[in-house]
């Protein structure tokens, strides 16, 4: 294998530490929204109140759960890194997947921002290839890095040779 070779390899950094605030917001607002539908539904409609408030319990149960461990384990799960020659990224929760896309395979390098990654100052990098797996994505980075990782990257594609297919 020589120098120029790329390879499987974890990325060597985190992502920004406000991401597990975000993951932990995006959770509570998905948990959150049957829960309160079926209280209120529970509370306006007496014969059915045990039918709807029970579920309701069960999904606020698991759901305070998943808010309290999948943000912290994503955290120590996902990894980016960028190279003069290759992306690469780490992510996932059971099934951990790693990505390696070489420069010369990029075809656009975008960020994106919802509202509640805006409000924690995070922006997601996304990295798009020939490949049929789809975008690398890059989460959970601070906004002005985010921005800087997209500049470096659209400059680093367009002085590496190949037609990104």
């Amino acid at each position: 294998m020589t120098d120029g070779d790329i390879r499987l390899r974890p990325p060597r950094h985190p992502v920004d530490r406000r991401s597990v605030g975000w993951w932990s917001t995006n959770l509570i607002l998905l948990f959150a929204t049957p829960v309160v539908v079926l209280v209120l539904l529970g509370a306006l409609i007496r014969p059915a109140r045990f039918w709807l408030v029970a579920p309701a319990v069960v999904i606020a149960v698991a759901g305070l759960v998943l808010v309290l461990a999948l943000p912290r384990w994503w955290f120590r799960v996902h990894r980016w890194e960028v190279t003069e020659t290759a992306v690469y990224t780490r992510t996932g929760f059971f099934w951990q997947e790693w990505r390696v896309a070489p420069l010369s395979r990029i075809q656009t390098v975008d960020t994106r921002r919802g509202p509640v990654e805006q409000r924690f100052g995070l922006s997601t990098v996304v990295v798009t290839t020939a490949s049929a797996k789809g975008a690398v994505t890059m989460p959970g980075l601070d906004h002005a890095l985010a921005e800087e990782v997209a500049e470096q990257l659209t400059v680093a594609t367009q002085a590496v040779p190949g037609d990104a297919t």
